[in-house]
Parts: structure tokens; C-alpha cells; sequence
């Protein structure tokens, strides 16, 4: 395969960063040229794959505070985010065009320039994608959202600039849930409908973690019969009351060791005097405790959830926001999760532990997921799809 200019393009979260960052790293160690385009806070990881920065400036908030609202309001910040990101993607590479654009879901500025520019372009989505019927069955959410002068606003503002912008299509939808070419990063068992998703434009290759030696290690401790990891990941960790819980539901249960991940918008002092066997941090290298855990106390995101089925660990999920809520009520449909909430109580939240963990089944499920998945996903196949996607 000739080397190319690979251009990948993503926002600055871990969960859009993480899921391809093993496929960005293959596609760098074949020998191609790959940039990556996203905020400058992450020049140190980009450039530790072996791909190379393209800087611009973020307008996505960064603390829990700063995501007050609902699903429009959501919707509203991504979408300011993606007609900032555009004037920046173009001038980075007008200049430096690539021969091909992947972006992440929420880097779709890259297809409307791959558009403008006769570049082919391939999605890289973190979480599950479009099916057939998708929009007939969403439609009576939309219409909802649309009636709200707050949505209307924003449907008729995104229609606006993707007609601005010459784009193929000015429905929303299609837009950013109908690319020419898609890989999907998670394991077909996460994909809601799977057996309607179109396989000629989507093909699963997820998960691919890699080793993440970057992120630091960590050791069980010899003593340790049980691990517990608990984290509701980067961005809604703001909890401080559910980690104390936690601490007290865990703290004495004879055989465990627990990990509390909380965030960096929780100091470790207000949990006060930890209980023997817990252990708290701002932020931990997740997959490597996984790999040695027992259990995994989890918000639901698709990046937690596909680490704990790649790694067999049976979950309790406390869904936050977002795709968290769906992913729960899937994992529990596949039998390795039981849901719970954050205002649970130790007692409640000791028992769910205790039932998830005594449940043979739950056991049986989590390690034939895990064998599956190990044996059909990786960044070589991901990568040989996305060559194929070059100009020849």
C-alpha cells in the first residue's frame, strides 16, 4: 500500500478519543502520514500514537456544571462546536489536503470539507449507529424537540449551514447518521437492531483497546481475593456523597479491594478517612484494572461498557446522561449488568454488588462475551478497511 495523508478529526474527549486511537496508531506504524485535528490538549497523546497535530480550539465545556440543560441544550453546544471547528479545519488543510478524511461523530466539519474538496471520507463512530427504520421510529422524538422553539431553532440553524456549506444533504439526520462509509468501534452486541444496520456502508470492528501502558499501571494487591473498580467516567463524575457510599458499602466487605475513580472535579479530601481495602483517585489507567478485576461499577458509557465485555467483568451501571441509559438496559439484556442509581444506598448498593457477583450465569455470560470479542475485533482489520477506502 502506497503511503498516504491520512487526516483524522475528533473533539477533546476520552470518550471520542480512546475508541480509534489503536486504529490511528496502526494506520501510523504502516507508514502512512496521519494528522489528527483536535484541541490542543491532547498534542502529547496525539503525537505519542505517531500521528501528528493539527490544532483548533475547542468551544466544548469542560465541567459538569457547564452541561446544564436538556437534549437541546446539548445538542445546541455540539452543533456551535462543529460551525466553529470548520473555518479552523479548512485553513489547517487547504493547504495540506489529505487523502483521506476519517472523523468521529462529532467531527463531522471533516465531511463537509472531504465533500468541498473530492476527498473520500469515512466515519469512526465511538457509539451505535443508524439502522434501517431508525428515523421513522425517532421521528416522534424529533418532532417533539421541534416543537420547542429552543429545537426548532436549532434544526433550522444546522439546515442553514449545511446548505451554506454545499453539503449533499441538509437534513441533520443524514448528515451526521447516514456517512458514505462508517467503521463502528463498538461490538455488534452493543448495536441496537443490529441485524437491520446496512453492511455495505457500516462494519463492526470494535473494540480495539490496546495496551494503554501510557496511562500508567497498576498492581492487585496480593491480599486482594475480590477487585471492585468503580468510575462514572470523565465527564459527569461530580458525586462526591455516592463515592462515600461507596466507600461504606465496600469498605468492609470481607475479600475486596476497591478502586474509586472520581474525577477531576472531586477533590480526595472531602471523602474524608477511607475505610481499609478502598483506594481513591482523580483519574486511573481504567483497562489495566479491568483486566485484573472482579466487578466494575460503571456510568454506562460505550467506552466503559465495551472495556468491561472485552474484559469479562460483570457491571453494576449507574447511567448519567446521554447513550449511558440505553447502554444499561442493553447490558442488562445481554445478562453481565444489573442497573442501579447514584442515590442508592450502602446497604442497597452492598447487596447489588453481592447479587451481581454470586450470579453464575452473570459469571457464564461476561466470559463468553469476552472470548468473542477478543477473537473478532482489532486495529489490523480496521485499518485494512480504511486503506481500502484510498484513492487508488
Amino acid at each position: 500500500m502506497p503511503r498516504a495523508h491520512i487526516a483524522m478529526v475528533s473533539i477533546p474527549f476520552p470518550g471520542h478519543v480512546n475508541p480509534s486511537i489503536e486504529v490511528i496508531r496502526e494506520l501510523a506504524a504502516r507508514g502512512h502520514r496521519v494528522t489528527y485535528a483536535n484541541d490542543p490538549s491532547w498534542a502529547e497523546a496525539v503525537e505519542a500514537i505517531g500521528a501528528e497535530l493539527k490544532p483548533y480550539r475547542s468551544s466544548l465545556p469542560s465541567g459538569d456544571d457547564d452541561w446544564a440543560g436538556d437534549t437541546i441544550d446539548h445538542l445546541t453546544v455540539f452543533l456551535d462546536d462543529a460551525v466553529a471547528m470548520l473555518p479552523q479545519l479548512r485553513e489547517a488543510y487547504d493547504q495540506d489536503r489529505p487523502d483521506l478524511f476519517l472523523y468521529d461523530i462529532a467531527g463531522a466539519p471533516a465531511r463537509l470539507l472531504a465533500e468541498e474538496w473530492g476527498i473520500p471520507s469515512m466515519q469512526l463512530s465511538p457509539t451505535f449507529v443508524a439502522w434501517e427504520g431508525f428515523e421513522r421510529e425517532m421521528a416522534p422524538m424529533i418532532e417533539q424537540m421541534r416543537a420547542d422553539p429552543r429545537g426548532a431553532d436549532y434544526y433550522r440553524r444546522f439546515e442553514r449551514w449545511l446548505a451554506g456549506n454545499k453539503s449533499s444533504t441538509t437534513d441533520s439526520m443524514a448528515f451526521q447518521g447516514r456517512p458514505d462509509r462508517g467503521l463502528v468501534l463498538i461490538p455488534r452486541h452493543m448495536q441496537p437492531n443490529a441485524d437491520r444496520v446496512d453492511d455495505g456502508v457500516f462494519r463492526f470492528v470494535g473494540p480495539i483497546l490496546g495496551d494503554r501502558h501510557d496511562q500508567g499501571d497498576w498492581t492487585r494487591p496480593a491480599d486482594a481475593e475480590n477487585v471492585l473498580l468503580v468510575s462514572l467516567g470523565s465527564t459527569f463524575t461530580e458525586h462526591p456523597e455516592f463515592y462515600r457510599r461507596c466507600a461504606e458499602a465496600f469498605g468492609g466487605l470481607p475479600g475486596w479491594h476497591t478502586v474509586l475513580q472520581i474525577g477531576r472535579h472531586v477533590d480526595p479530601a472531602v471523602l474524608g478517612d477511607l475505610p481499609p481495602g478502598v483506594e481513591a483517585h482523580q483519574w486511573v489507567p481504567q483497562l489495566r484494572i479491568l483486566r485484573q478485576a472482579d466487578a466494575f461499577l460503571t456510568h454506562g458509557g460505550m467506552g466503559g461498557s465495551v472495556e468491561g465485555l472485552y474484559c469479562g467483568t460483570p457491571m453494576l451501571v449507574a447511567p448519567q446522561a446521554a447513550d449511558q441509559f440505553g447502554n444499561a438496559d442493553r447490558l442488562t439484556e445481554l445478562g453481565v449488568a444489573r442497573r442501579i442509581d447514584t442515590e442508592i444506598t450502602a446497604a442497597e448498593l452492598r447487596a447489588a454488588l453481592l447479587g451481581l457477583i454470586n450470579d453464575p450465569e452473570v459469571r457464564r455470560t461476561s466470559a463468553r462475551i469476552s472470548r468473542e470479542l477478543q477473537e473478532q475485533s482489532g486495529a489490523g482489520y480496521a485499518a485494512a478497511l480504511i486503506e481500502a477506502e484510498l484513492p487508488r
